[in-house]
């Protein structure tokens, strides 16, 4: 293996490592049975989910994801 494609390796590991993280760390989107049946509950949190926690870790998992997926392409294609 070239240093490159040990490079590319290394990242790409820890892309995937940080994609499991972020995804443990979100919290469920489904308000289970109770929601379904009581109906979901708006509170004062989940209108300002712009600037929240659970959007951060959102926007990063996209990231994460892409930066998995072309990473992924690279050792393919080397």
């Amino acid at each position: 293996m070239s240093a490159l494609t040990i490079v590319f390796t290394v990242l790409q590991v820890l892309a995937g490592l940080a994609v499991t993280v972020i995804v443990l760390m979100q919290s469920g989107k489904s308000a289970g049975l109770s929601g379904a049946i009581a109906g979901g509950a708006d509170t004062f949190m989940s209108k300002g989910k712009a600037k929240s926690m659970d959007a951060k870790l959102a926007k990063s998992t996209k990231w994460f994801v892409l930066a998995f997926v072309v990473l992924t392409l690279t050792l393919n294609i080397i």
